[in-house]
């Protein structure tokens, strides 16, 4: 999706509504236009600002709050640019209709202000300008002779004012003016200042409707009993003693495995344990994790798909003297996110309505109307508060079981996946080994450095490689390659997609070679990131603000990583102590570039949470398979990261005048390795298979 917009397309994008000034602020065809400006007669219009004659300022974002805080950050700058009252500033969703959205929305890859940036500022500037108009008619003045402050526009000269509430009904009826002028960002006053989130009270008080909370009259509640073998399928099945459950409707065999329909989610649950099933567990009846780590190292020596090379790197490792050849493992990992994954749908022969905490609500609403057999227009796509997504959402499996049980029962139903149901069929993070190679001059600088991946594709290649291929780091002569592999586990992406393992091993093994050429970590990434001034600043500013130098006590160590991803740079030092095998990482010091900060707030809210959930994965979590199945179930079996393991974070923030990069990702990546160098310097001993053990 691109962060550009043609100016254009953009003015021919509004639209205008009775009583009140609509501003489109996305870019759209044809046959979007008209269809924003149908449905803006029914005054829910698609991509538009309005500002209603009590001077409520009504935002309508396309992107979905996954906990992220967009519905704030979204807002902030169209009020930024508009010079409106933040207190009158309200936000909602887009109307249930993506069919008719001015583009595909995806909320992936930490895109939602990144790309929503420049138009909501022209949005906004636009509708400043408009409303300057206006006054100076109304008044007779120039225009130039109006300015704007808190929802007003003000006529210094007459000391008159006028609310944009007042202005709105004659705004609405000027035409916008190609080209608005933006504010020079030093007059901003929204955008940087913390903000409390929108939909805090909501969610403090119980009135927030998350997907799992959909209730529906005649409603049925779904639970599938799924093959616990890989790619296994059902044989046979009694369910006379499911149906006999009370509250239990119907017991479907469908594609996706066994339903049991009832009244109630208990009632479900009791007839799917009820159920006899015979199944047939297929070719991986005896596969292991030990047999899929095999298979990987075998293909370590297979021809290999350059993703980058300069220089001579065979060359440079044949001169060298001791070149260091080490392999790093990252094991399958899965998304965990807080509300079970869960959709509703009720299917009937006129269309559809779909209740879902989907990050992909063009992707839901096309595909529920393949399976319906309807025409997409006809589907209303709900999209609810999420639980936590962190690209698992954006996954259509549930979505798929919701439609087609109540295309087959003839009634909504709601599909209840369990935190078993989840945590053993999901589809997860890839396993990945890499191969690192690398060599030191006499004078201790890297002359060398290989890395080839071998790993399945969570999205594709490019993703995969994503924070290899672009090593920041002056070596001349550099080769990353990759191989890629199968197995039958399913993979998806995950939080930071390839990064979260690029980032782990590229910052492990840069550290690695800062040993081999008897180089402090620091200095070393100072002298090779010369040419690199926005990975530098992040690097020095996370310096800035440790302690990096002074001594530790025996058992702690400190380490750094730094890492860059969706146009944010990220640094990180961890302190930690190891106890026997127990490692306690008692602080983090994270520092960000993400060009121009909307809310300091969520930024740091961001980077908090991106650590914990990357320790969480470094620290406690794999996803094993034995005979065929995952071993993993629950949080008993993959546990999270407790309050009391739980570092200390402090987020810094370089002041930055570039575009906003994302940040719901960048602080995933860097962390594992920070913690790694950190476990070295503490008791000389490299870890480079996740999750770590010690000792």
């Amino acid at each position: 999706m691109s962060n550009t917009v043609d100016r254009r397309a953009f003015l021919k994008s509004s639209a205008l509504l009775g009583g009140g000034l609509v501003i489109g602020f996305r870019v759209a065809d044809a046959e979007t236009i008209a269809g924003a400006a149908a449905i803006a007669a029914d005054f829910a219009p698609s991509g538009y600002l309005r500002i209603g004659t009590d001077s409520i300022v009504t935002i309508f974002a396309d992107h979905v709050e996954l906990g992220q805080g967009i519905m704030t950050a979204l807002p902030m700058i169209v009020a930024e640019e508009l010079d409106a009252d933040w207190t009158k500033v309200r936000v909602e969703r887009m109307p249930d209709n993506p069919s008719v959205w001015p583009r595909r929305i995806m909320t992936v890859g930490s895109q939602s202000v990144r790309t929503s940036y420049m138009p909501m500022r022209m949005a906004g500037a636009a509708a400043r300008e408009v409303l300057v108009t206006a006054a100076a008619n109304m008044w007779k003045v120039k225009a130039a002779e109006c300015r704007t402050e808190n929802g007003y526009v003000l006529h210094s000269a007459s000391g008159r004012k006028a609310s944009y509430g007042e202005l709105a009904t004659a705004a609405s009826q000027l035409p916008l003016r190609e080209g608005s002028p933006l504010k020079d960002p030093k007059d901003f006053r929204i955008i940087g200042t913390r903000r409390a989130r929108v939909d805090l009270p909501a969610k403090v008080n119980g009135s927030a409707q998350f997907g799992i909370d959909v209730r529906l009259p005649g409603m049925l509640i779904a639970t599938v009993v799924r093959p616990p073998v890989l790619g296994g399928k059902v044989k046979s099945f009694d369910a006379t003693a499911a149906k006999a459950v009370p509250g239990v409707k119907h017991v479907l065999q469908f594609a996706s495995g066994i339903a049991v329909l009832a009244t109630d989610t208990w009632s479900a649950l009791q007839g799917r344990k009820a159920l006899v099933v015979e199944w047939n567990d297929g070719a991986n009846g005896a596969l292991s994790s030990a047999d899929i780590r095999k298979s990987f190292t075998d293909l370590l020596l297979s021809e290999a798909i350059v993703a980058t090379k300069r220089g001579d790197t065979a060359a440079a490792m044949q001169a060298a003297s001791s070149p260091i050849t080490v392999d790093y493992e990252l094991p399958f990992a899965a998304h965990a996110t807080m509300e079970p994954m869960n959709c509703t749908a009720h299917v009937r022969a006129d269309g559809a309505d779909v209740w879902a905490p989907t990050q992909s609500p063009t992707n839901f609403q096309m595909l529920a109307a393949s399976l319906a057999g309807v025409s997409p227009s006809t589907v209303k796509l709900h999209v609810t508060m999420v639980g936590g997504g962190f690209g698992r959402r954006a996954r259509s499996e549930v979505l798929v079981d919701a439609v087609v049980l109540s295309k087959l029962s003839g009634a909504p139903v709601k599909v209840m996946w369990t935190r078993e149901d989840d945590m053993l069929h999901s589809p997860y993070r890839p396993f990945g080994l890499h191969r690192m190679s690398g060599a030191v001059d006499a004078d201790g600088w890297p002359t060398a450095w290989t890395h080839r991946i071998v790993s399945q594709h969570a999205l594709g290649a490019s993703d995969t490689y994503a924070g290899a291929s672009n090593l920041p780091y002056s070596i001349p002569n550099v080769l990353v390659d990759y191989v890629t592999a199968t197995s039958p586990v399913e993979v998806a992406a995950w939080r930071s997609v390839g990064h979260s393992q690029t980032g782990f091993v590229v910052e492990s093994f840069i550290d690695e070679l800062a040993a081999a050429g008897k180089k402090d970590p620091v200095d070393l990434r100072r002298k090779l990131l010369a040419n690199a001034p926005r990975y530098l600043g992040v690097l020095n500013l996370a310096v800035s603000k440790s302690d990096w130098g002074k001594p530790m006590p025996a058992g702690s160590g400190r380490g750094i990583a730094v890492h860059s991803m969706t146009g944010s740079y990220v640094a990180q030092i961890a302190e930690v102590t190891v106890t026997g095998n127990v490692i306690k990482v008692n602080r983090v010091i994270c520092a960000v570039d993400c060009g121009v900060v909307i809310n300091p707030d969520t930024l740091a809210a961001q980077m908090e949470g991106s650590i914990v959930y990357g320790l969480t994965c470094a620290l406690k979590n794999e996803i094993t398979v034995k005979a065929g199945q995952v071993e993993q179930s629950n949080f008993n079996t993959y546990p999270m990261l407790r309050l009391s393991e739980s570092p200390r974070v402090e987020v810094y923030t370089v002041p930055s005048g570039e575009a906003p990069g994302g940040i719901g990702e960048p602080g995933v990546p860097p962390i594992a390795a920070a913690v790694a160098n950190a476990v070295f310097a503490a008791t000389g001993q490299r870890l480079r298979k996740l999750p770590f053990r010690v000792g």
